[in-house]
């Protein structure tokens, strides 16, 4: 439990310092093509990131895309989404990123710190090779490794990373994990229900998203 609680400390701490040092909030980029990151995760959250996807211009592009090692759904619907969009886009790009999952369904917290970790460790390197203009995600755990990367990529000075996360419609009344940690973080964090927008008045609400 010690380890838990350290492990936690530790993450929250490096995030804080992140932002503290990167500054103001930026706003989306406006450029003629936005290299975007997205974080897929298992069951839902795939699905509905790619309608999200599927709502946004040609020009952000290319994609790349990060997911579990051990999610073996999520690729499919990718590519089968990639596929769609090149018949229209034959310039479309995208690639396929797998990190270690940074905590599985019932997973302890005490080994998930660890796992988390281990996450971090893989998304640093992948990060910042990839250098996006933003991080764009939906609740999965993954994108949490993901995003502590993109502050670091600011805190560094090398990049500056445009965070934006959608809660999943499936949270009516509270935020999940990875919400409650990315709300403070994020530079866009929208939710789809009003009763989450009374709770977290920094959130944006649009109504149904996807």
């Amino acid at each position: 439990m010690f380890y838990a609680v350290l492990g936690i400390a530790v993450l929250v701490s490096l995030l804080s310092v992140a932002r503290f040092f990167y500054g103001k909030r930026v706003g989306i980029p406006r450029r003629t093509s936005v290299s975007l990151l997205v974080v897929a995760g298992s069951g839902g959250h795939t699905t509905e990131i790619l309608r999200l996807l599927g709502s946004l211009s040609q020009s952000y592009s290319p994609r790349h895309y990060v997911l579990a090692d051990s999610d073996k759904m999520s690729e499919d619907k990718i590519r089968s989404f990639e596929q769609k969009k090149a018949e229209t886009s034959p310039s479309s790009l995208f690639t396929l990123n797998r990190i270690p999952r940074s905590r599985e369904v019932r997973q302890s917290w005490s080994s998930s710190v660890l796992t988390t970790i281990r996450s971090i460790v893989y998304s640093l390197p992948l990060t910042f090779r990839l250098k996006p203009d933003m991080v764009l995600c939906n609740g999965p755990g993954t994108c949490v490794p993901i995003c502590i990367s993109a502050l670091l990529l600011r805190l560094l000075g090398l990049k500056r990373v445009t965070i934006v996360y959608v809660e999943s419609v499936c949270r009516v009344e509270n935020l999940s994990l990875s919400g409650k940690i990315l709300y403070h973080f994020s530079d866009h964090f929208f939710v789809q229900w009003p009763t989450l927008k009374e709770k977290y008045p920094k959130s944006h609400y649009l109504g149904r998203i996807v």
